[in-house]
């Protein structure tokens, strides 16, 4: 299981879902000195995921040339941190705001981009407590 399956599936973020993604991408936020290598054209289409490890700086870039390509700037984000550990962390926003959004992540953290961000609220269940019968249980907070 990857680092992204895992964190994303503790974040209530499906990878794909046949109303916001049919594939997901998995990319490297580092680059080698001579140039990413990437087809920018390619990841901006609509209707995939992508997750990017060790992106956060190299957010502006990120989201400056995935619009420039054509993904649309109000695409939703999530930055996930520390994915799947107690103190996991979700910021999300837009595209636009990715490099705001990465500053305030702690490390390490994944981004991802694409419609299936959105379900993160209705999904989302890690860190959220049931109701009790007020019998003492583990508390786990989420810091989002």
């Amino acid at each position: 299981m990857t680092a992204a399956a895992g964190a994303t599936a503790y974040a209530g973020i499906p990878l794909t879902h046949r109303d916001h993604a049919q594939s997901v991408t998995f990319i490297t936020g580092h680059c080698r000195p001579d140039g990413d290598g990437l087809d920018w054209a390619d990841l901006a289409r609509a209707r995939q995921t992508l997750a990017i490890y060790m992106g956060t700086m190299k957010a502006a870039d990120i989201s400056q040339r995935l619009i420039a390509h054509g993904r649309e700037a109000q695409t939703p984000v999530a930055v996930i941190s520390r994915g799947t550990r107690a103190d996991q962390q979700v910021l999300t926003g837009t595209l636009q705001q990715l490099e705001q959004l990465a500053q305030q992540a702690p490390l390490p953290a994944l981004l991802v981009i694409g419609e299936v961000v959105e379900l993160h609220h209705q999904i989302a269940w890690f860190g959220h407590q049931p109701q009790t019968d007020g019998a003492a249980r583990p508390a786990v907070v989420n810091l989002a």
